[in-house]
């Protein structure tokens, strides 16, 4: 699982969004005001991004990958706000009614991962969710044009 979630970690550092869920605008808006709502947003290209932070992008599928991401979107709410999965389970249903669909999903315990995805064959928005057993829950929405075939490699050498 930790290996899942560093994975899905370097995916969503090297995509980008531009909000383009209402769903997940509607997450954001409501709760950015709060003291401990973490949000952060990178554009540009990664790459230049991970060399500064040294993240290892040696795998050719994962370079590609990084390569394609335009913007990221990811946030954080705050702690313990969705112990009942009232946001999480809201949110799946909002995506579902926006036309995205489930791409992969892992869970351990009750938190879990969910990899929604816009697009066939090119993968145009990635929206990535995860809950943690406690109520937290993280929201990373990419934004670029992935080949699903790339993506698909690039992500099952992370999964072990």
């Amino acid at each position: 699982m930790k290996k899942l979630i560093l994975t899905l970690t370097l995916i969503v550092s090297v995509m980008a969004v531009q909000a383009q869920s209402k769903s997940v605008k509607a997450l954001y808006e409501k709760y950015k005001g709060e003291d401990d709502f973490f949000h952060m947003e990178l554009g540009g290209n990664f790459m230049n991004f991970a060399e500064g932070f040294k993240i290892d992008l040696d795998e050719d599928d994962m370079a590609t990958v990084a390569r394609s991401i335009e913007k990221l979107n990811f946030f954080t709410l705050p702690d313990r706000i969705d112990a009942s999965r009232i946001e999480f389970k809201s949110l799946q249903k909002g995506l579902e009614k926006e036309r995205y669909d489930l791409l992969m999903e892992a869970s351990e315990g009750s938190g879990g991962v969910l990899v929604y995805s816009k697009g066939n064959r090119t993968i145009s928005d990635l929206v990535v969710l995860v809950g943690g057993d406690d109520g937290d829950l993280m929201v990373v929405e990419l934004k670029g044009e992935f080949d699903s075939e790339t993506l698909a490699k690039a992500t099952s050498k992370g999964i072990h």
